[in-house]
């Protein structure tokens, strides 16, 4: 089978082919059979099935007979065509015919006149080759085509338009001859209509023929308002569906979850990839990771599944393509890799040298010196022979720090043979990373590496702007992080960034100058600039860059259902909008309503949309609950403390995730036996047990980064990149993970602080808006009109410490 592990590997298939035809064949050279056969046989799996067939049965090279695999037809075609004497062209298993091309039943080839089956027709009664099917599945020849009294596109318009009358017939036309473009197969997509018209309005997964579900998104591409795209039987979802499993057509997904059995090798439950040769499954990582599919790299020499291939030969994912150097051994400016026992380059044929050390005199692989003088393996000095650790090793330059060294020669040299001067703080920083294996596994990630020695190559300048233009994934985004921790890149605003990139975007893809001219001023000038402004120049937070995006893809999806309307913000009026907000195709309605309020600002529609005025919490606030869960914070030990802090902040101090997430060691002042925490303009003092956790934080603290942090991370709850916070997604599941849901705990705090401190104190202590702490006193009925009055009455002794570091009361029960 494709791929799979047999007894019988064939390690060099090319090798074994060009073999028995060469022996057969004396017109050709190795090279051009070579070169016949990988024109056939691409791929290695292909290779080694075409070599064990022509080793089974070698004769087929003379006498050209099936039955065989059609890899073999093709071979012998293209040796014939290469101008192979001795070789056999392929002939009919039939008649005997030489044939030019092929045409298969099962494992045996035919000619034109005797491939096709033949079966009588059922008008004119002759045997002949099917032409096409009627449209209760009886054959007809091409001598009676099918005629149906009418044209097949006058029928699909008459049913289309039937459903939809604001389709003209011209647009239906063309969708149908896009869907079908063989005239002959769209009889069957008017046939198939004809009998079920619902195809169309949505139960489109139960078409027989995969035309059905073609016409539906061509003409939802038109604008169509009638016809619906048809959503997946099993998820829902309303994606392309491709292959039929019990009588509908499902999508990518649940297609792969319906085939997913156990592999024979690991036991991961997925779709099989391929089969053994006793019919099991085998995963896509099993077979990538087969030893018969792996090859030596040319760089590092190591047996390994190929990542990219080049005219020198394959490359593994951790080695990227070779520079061109003066290699150390034949002196040859070549594409050339690091020797890993002498850090010196040499280029890939030197890799395969065998010569007779000069110093030994043994015929062994060379591996230092030169062509005129050899030196073999343990004739070679290494590339670091004062390494404690290197000095009773039998392979020198192995261990963890060496390689770290060989790797930075690999990736940091130019073609200059110099470490590239930008990228000198960054291996000072991986140089410094304990363990030394941790860098060297994130060196060995492939954009990692391909970036990095695209800047030392010089093909790639290291800014900003460069890193933009690779494909954002999340290795990308840890590169650029450990970049700018390190010194190399200047640091940024990423959230604001993603937010301008996508901002262009949307703009770029309006093709309405006037629709591009209001989303360019609701977006840029008044959501970015206020946002801009919010801010006030520090870093944008992920909530902050959510609710720009959401807002920008409110008023996108509100425009785009005006022009589908054929109506714009001026001319639509409130039945329009009623109609929208009660259609199955409004999304994002709170976010839509800024947009459309913003609009009646600008005087661009009269449309009314209120906002709707928060009155209090709508959930029961669990007061018992949030002082349970508050106890087994402070004294569970087996939960970590950054979480217990954390989870406290959010119980006594009515603290959002996201501000936790971004708390800096500057907002902690350990004073002797006093903590503070600076969470609005005065500091709070915390109390003994929360205190006691703070310290216990501050001298243990540690981010999961570890690539690239060699100063302290200024964050109180550093991050898994480096010199970045945790985030506010992953804190807030680690809450929920024990039970506390952050924002009802938050609610629940805040409503009891605001029936016990004023709303001015609320705003100091917690830095809450002032807004948010009255209507929190409200909604919690909080009478501090008097306050003042009984304030004054008091005597002075007993009037309250107006300082700043007053400590916010809270004890525990």
């Amino acid at each position: 089978m494709l791929g799979t592990p047999t007894s019988d590997v064939i390690a060099d298939p090319i090798g074994v082919i060009v073999d028995l035809i060469t022996h057969v064949e004396t017109s050709l050279g190795r090279g051009e059979v070579e070169a016949a056969v990988v024109s056939v046989a691409g791929g290695r799996a292909k290779r080694r099935k075409l070599a064990q067939a022509l080793t089974t049965r070698p004769e087929i090279l003379t006498d050209g007979r099936s039955p065989a695999l059609r890899a073999v037809g093709d071979l012998l075609i293209a040796l014939v065509r290469a101008g192979a004497r001795a070789v056999s062209p392929p002939v009919c298993a039939e008649c005997g015919k030489t044939l030019r091309t092929l045409q298969r039943r099962g494992e045996d080839w035919y000619c034109g006149a005797c491939g096709p089956l033949r079966e009588p027709c059922t008008v004119c009664g002759r045997s002949k080759p099917m032409h096409s099917r009627d449209r209760h599945g009886r054959p007809r020849c091409d001598k009676c085509p099918l005629e149906d009294g009418r044209d097949p596109v006058a029928v699909v318009i008459d049913i289309v338009t039937a459903i939809d009358p604001s389709l003209r017939p011209e647009v239906v036309a063309a969708a149908v001859q896009a869907a079908v473009p063989a005239a002959g197969r769209r009889y069957q997509l008017a046939w198939t209509l004809q009998d079920r018209p619902e195809l169309l309005t949505g139960a489109g997964a139960q078409a027989p023929v995969p035309s059905v579900l073609r016409l539906i998104d061509a003409l939802c591409e038109a604008g169509t308002t009638g016809i619906v795209r048809p959503p997946c039987p099993h998820c829902g979802r309303v994606i392309p569906l491709v292959k039929p499993r019990d009588g509908v057509r499902l999508c990518r997904n649940c297609v792969a979850r319906s085939r997913a059995e156990p592999c024979s090798g690991c036991g991961r439950v997925c779709e099989a990839a391929t089969r053994d040769e006793h019919g099991r499954a085998i995963c896509p990582n099993c077979l990538v990771r087969n030893a018969a599919n792996l090859e030596n790299c040319v760089n590092c020499g190591r047996h390994r599944v190929v990542n990219t291939r080049t005219p020198d030969g394959p490359l593994c994912s951790t080695c990227p393509p070779l520079p061109t150097l003066e290699c150390s051994i034949c002196q040859e400016h070549r594409p050339c890799g690091t020797s890993r026992l002498t850090g010196l380059p040499w280029c890939p044929p030197c890799q395969r040298r065998s010569g007779r050390c000069t110093r030994c005199g043994h015929l062994e692989p060379i591996r230092s010196g030169t062509i005129a003088e050899p030196l073999c393996h343990g004739c070679t000095v290494p590339v670091f022979p004062d390494c404690p650790a290197c000095e009773s090793s039998p392979q020198p330059g192995r261990c963890p720090d060496c390689r770290l060294e060989l790797r930075f020669r690999e990736l940091f040299t130019g073609p200059d043979g110099v470490i590239h001067p930008a990228l000198q703080p960054l291996k000072a920083a991986l140089a410094a990373t304990d363990p030394p294996g941790t860098a060297l596994r994130w060196l060995a990630k492939e954009p990692v590496a391909q970036g990095l020695a695209d800047v030392a190559a010089g093909r790639r300048q290291l800014t900003h702007a460069e890193l933009d233009d690779l494909e954002q994934t999340g290795i990308l985004a840890h590169l650029r992080s450990v970049l700018v921790a390190t010194g190399t890149l200047p640091p940024r605003d990423e959230h604001m960034a993603r937010l301008e990139r996508f901002l262009d975007d949307v703009l770029a893809t309006r093709t309405d100058p006037d629709q591009r001219q209001i989303l360019h001023r609701y977006a840029v000038w008044h959501l970015l600039r206020r946002l801009r402004r919010r801010t006030g120049g520090h870093a944008t937070t992920i909530q902050q860059y959510a609710v720009v995006h959401q807002h920008t893809r409110a008023a996108v999806i509100f425009l785009d259902w005006l022009t589908t309307q054929h109506l714009t913000l001026a001319t639509c009026r409130q039945a329009d909008l009623e109609r929208w907000l009660t259609s199955g195709q409004a999304s994002h309605r709170y976010q839509a309503a800024h947009f459309i309020r913003w609009s009646v600002g600008q005087r661009l529609t009269t449309l009314s949309f209120p906002a709707t005025r928060w009155h209090g919490p709508t959930h029961v606030l669990d007061e018992e609950g949030r002082w349970e869960a508050a106890r087994r914070l402070l004294h569970d030990d087996t939960i970590g403390n950054r979480d217990r802090l954390a989870g406290l902040l959010v119980l006594l101090y009515a603290q959002p995730v996201a501000r936790i997430s971004r708390l800096t060691t500057n907002q902690i002042a350990i004073d002797g036996t006093t903590v503070r925490i600076r969470l609005g303009s005065a500091p709070v003092i915390l109390p003994d047990p929360v205190a006691d956790l703070t310290r216990q934080l501050l001298d243990g603290k540690r981010g999961h980064a570890t690539t690239g942090t060699g100063n302290p991370s200024p964050w109180l709850f550093p991050g898994g990149q480096p010199g970045r916070p945790i985030s506010s997604t992953h804190l807030g599941q680690r809450l929920k993970t024990l039970g506390i849901q952050p924002g009802r705990a938050r609610s629940a705090a805040l409503f009891q602080l605001a029936t016990e401190l004023p709303a001015a104190l609320l705003t100091r202590l917690l830095g809450i808006h002032i807004d948010v702490a009255v209507a929190w006193q409200r909604a919690s009925s909080g009478d501090w009109m008097t306050y003042a009055a009984d304030i004054s009455r008091r005597p002075p002794q007993e009037q309250p410490n107006p300082s700043p570091g007053r400590p916010l009361e809270t004890e525990i029960p």
